[in-house]
């Protein structure tokens, strides 16, 4: 009972950081009320976790549509801007990012936690597939950018484009609701992107974070970072005594006790508030 309740407090802390996180990135208000992305000078800053640049009310970039908007440009270059606050992040705070900073998350903690009659622990291939989103970062976010490009000498941001369902909820929903003139222009790229959407929606429903297991680049690049950056976890060998509650705690399925900076752990704690031992440490 102690270890429930000490969870559930966690779990509270963590939804008001990431409530408070996703209002910070997008507090442009006037933005939802007329339409109109926010063109301010932080619109240049890099925000940590997914969360579109054309949301009404984005005050900052998405560092996954930052990335690309470089890399589609005829001369090849990488913004080193960009690639360091990933670095910077990365280093710093792993996928502890995700967990508690990045909106979509948050959207799909949400989400989970809507009643149903099964909720689905892990897929068939489960391991196999928690590496697609490496596959995602290299060729959509990566390589079709660079490489294929119009006559014009540019590429387009592939992954922003035609997958991403983070800027087509944030986004697209929005924009087309409440201007006109994207409303006129919406066409077969909006409706494929809203079956990526619903499809991602209700995948969150039965599985826990489809989305950040599978598909996310940015989630890929973090958990790089997870076994050396500066938060990471610790397993007293003195007090575990392998007993596997944190994986069963572990809504990710993860195995903390052997692997505790796994790239696919999102930081979110979980297994540190129920370790009936306390053997999982910073």
């Amino acid at each position: 009972m102690a270890a429930k309740s000490k969870i559930k407090k966690h779990s509270r802390i963590r939804l008001i950081t990431q409530a408070c996180f996703a209002a910070l990135s997008n507090g442009y208000i006037k933005g939802f009320a007329n339409g109109q992305i926010f063109e301010g000078s932080s619109k240049f800053i890099c925000v940590p976790g997914m969360n579109c640049y054309s949301c009404p009310g984005a005050l900052g970039a998405c560092p996954i549509g930052s990335l690309q908007a470089t890399l589609n440009a005829r001369e090849y270059k990488i913004s080193m801007y960009v690639v360091g606050l990933l670095v910077i992040f990365g280093t710093l705070l792993g996928r502890f990012v995700c967990g508690f900073l990045c909106p979509f998350g948050l959207i799909q903690d949400l989400l989970f936690k809507i009643p149903f009659v099964k909720k689905i622990r892990r897929l068939p291939g489960e391991k196999g597939l928690r590496w697609l989103r490496f596959l995602f970062l290299g060729v959509f976010v990566i390589l079709l950018p660079m490489f294929v490009i119009d006559i014009t000498g540019l590429g387009e941001p592939w992954f922003c484009k035609w997958i991403c369902p983070v800027g087509t909820l944030e986004g697209g929903i929005p924009l087309v609701l409440l201007n006109s003139a994207m409303r006129g222009a919406a066409g077969f790229i909006f409706r494929w992107k809203l079956a990526i959407l619903l499809v991602t929606i209700l995948s969150s429903i039965i599985i826990y974070r489809p989305f950040c297991r599978y598909i996310c680049p940015l989630g890929a690049i973090y958990g790089i970072f997870n076994k050396i950056s500066f938060y990471r976890f610790k397993i007293d060998s003195e007090k575990c005594t392998k007993c596997g509650a944190c994986q069963k705690i572990c809504k990710l399925n993860i195995p903390v006790f052997e692997n505790p900076n796994s790239m696919d752990c999102i930081r979110c704690g979980d297994c540190r508030a129920g370790c009936p031992h306390g053997a999982i440490g910073l």
